[in-house]
């Protein structure tokens, strides 16, 4: 028994670190790929936010006659406007109970009329909360959310 475990040798410390630098660069593989998904997952919740802010919007209009101005903002959704034109058919409780963040926990921007042209636009101002930006710091607009 004693001659068998003469016999056996380890890992050599070389061996160790370059086992060690492998499961380090597969980690890091694994966490840029699970951060890029998370990235993409929250841009796509931002435009299904911003979608479902249309479809209310929108019944908004066809209750009013009109979207919301600027200044009463997507807050004419959860509350009955005091300030610009005040709808005369509104809902008791509102068209939504409160208005949601968007993924990154900032306030979505919304203008009536629209800069582009549009009725009203919407926009996650992205990861940095700041207008302007690249790849997740990008806004998103609501008209450029058909893909």
């Amino acid at each position: 028994m004693k001659k068998y475990f003469q016999n056996v040798r380890g890992m050599t410390l070389i061996e160790i670190m370059v086992v060690i630098t492998i499961l380090g660069l597969i980690a890091t593989v694994v966490t840029v790929n699970v951060l890029e998904r998370l990235d993409e997952a929250k841009i796509d919740t931002a435009k299904t936010q911003m979608k479902a802010f249309e479809d209310t919007l929108d019944q908004f209009r066809r209750d009013a006659g009109f979207y919301p101005a600027t200044e009463q903002g997507l807050q004419a959704l959860v509350e009955k406007p005091s300030v610009g034109r005040v709808p005369k058919r509104y809902p008791s409780k509102g068209y939504m109970k409160s208005l949601p963040k968007d993924p990154w926990n900032c306030d979505y921007v919304y203008y009536s009329p629209g800069i582009q042209g549009h009725d009203y636009e919407i926009y996650s101002l992205g990861a940095d909360c700041v207008e302007g930006g690249e790849e997740v710091d990008a806004d998103i607009s609501s008209f450029e959310t058909d893909s």
